[in-house]
């Protein structure tokens, strides 16, 4: 893993948000969201997200017109799915908040499924190697990289009672938390905004979730720690069908072109018994039917418990 720029010259060039903005976003999410599936990868900074040697790396990407974007970049496990590291369980933790929250109610970072050639990132990790046998290419997971954030403090039972913005933007992570059975309550992977007038909190690190294996550091997020849920979010959970669900199935698609990997539109869903799809020269990740089916279990009781009276509504 190298260090290509030292990282205050690194962070320097990360513009500040407008004004009209949220203190901590650079652009509007969904902006965010097409510019790391879009844009040429030019990584001019990359080192371990907390310490050298990390399995995931923060990299600097340059955009153009003096601009740069932070990242977390993981890249998948051979055969793209190891515990801990399960690139559909990040993205379907993204796309799964869609279909509750908008844009400005998101907890989970803007995050993107990309592939690039082994070979270019071997630049920057000495370990890559392609996903899956026969292709040079490796399957990436990017990450937006919250702008003025913290771990300490973000739950806060005082605060809850006293604060109705936090308890609004906590019970909204909660709800998510809880639908995906998130299984890692390390401090790190929950953030909260430092700005105090929007104290937004986030999920970071979703890749123990759905039916993974639970983390040696707690897991108290995959049950609802909170006791009020906002109004607004209620109503837009039970708008849920099973049409929107059924999008998990396939997240992303890719095909094989040669020796590399290449997007792919999304197409019918190859085998709803596997998260990770490789036939016939196509590549799907998404969520399997079991999951898809938990997930709308745990709606539906969620949904229940607000009908008997078992939350506060605000």
């Amino acid at each position: 893993m190298r260090s290509l720029l030292p990282l205050a010259a690194a962070a320097a060039l990360v513009a500040a948000p407008a004004a009209a903005q949220d203190a901590n976003f650079l652009f509007p999410p969904d902006s965010i969201e097409a510019r790391l599936h879009d844009t040429q990868l030019r990584i001019i900074d990359a080192r371990g997200s907390r310490a050298p040697g990390d399995r995931t790396m923060r990299v600097a990407l340059d955009l153009g017109g003096d601009t740069t974007l932070l990242a977390k970049l993981a890249k998948a496990a051979p055969g793209a799915s190891m515990f801990n590291n399960e690139p559909r369980y990040e993205m379907a933790a993204w796309a799964a908040q869609k279909l509750f929250l908008g844009p400005d109610e998101y907890v989970v970072p803007p995050t993107v499924i990309r592939v690039v050639p082994t070979d270019w990132l071997l630049q920057y990790d000495d370990e890559a190697a392609p996903t899956f046998d026969g292709t040079a290419s490796t399957l990436i997971l990017l990450q937006y990289w919250l702008l003025q954030v913290t771990p300490e403090d973000v739950w806060d039972k005082d605060r809850l009672d006293s604060d109705s913005v936090y308890a609004r933007h906590l019970a909204n992570l909660n709800i998510l938390t809880y639908l995906i059975r998130h299984n890692d309550s390390n401090k790190g992977n929950f953030l909260i905004s430092t700005y105090q007038a929007n104290p937004r909190v986030f999920s970071v690190d979703n890749g123990l979730a759905f039916r993974s294996e639970r983390s040696n550091r707690g897991y108290q997020w995959r049950t609802m720690r909170v006791k009020r849920l906002p109004h607004a979010t209620v109503e837009r959970l039970r708008a849920i069908n099973d049409a929107d669900l059924a999008t998990l199935g396939v997240l992303v698609q890719f095909e094989r072109q040669g020796s590399m990997l290449a997007p792919a539109p999304i197409g019918p869903n190859l085998n709803p018994r596997r998260g990770v799809r490789n036939e016939d020269g196509i590549v799907q990740l998404g969520l399997t039917d079991g999951e898809i089916s938990d997930l709308a279990s745990r709606l539906r009781s969620l949904l229940k418990d607000v009908d008997e009276g078992k939350f506060e509504v605000f």
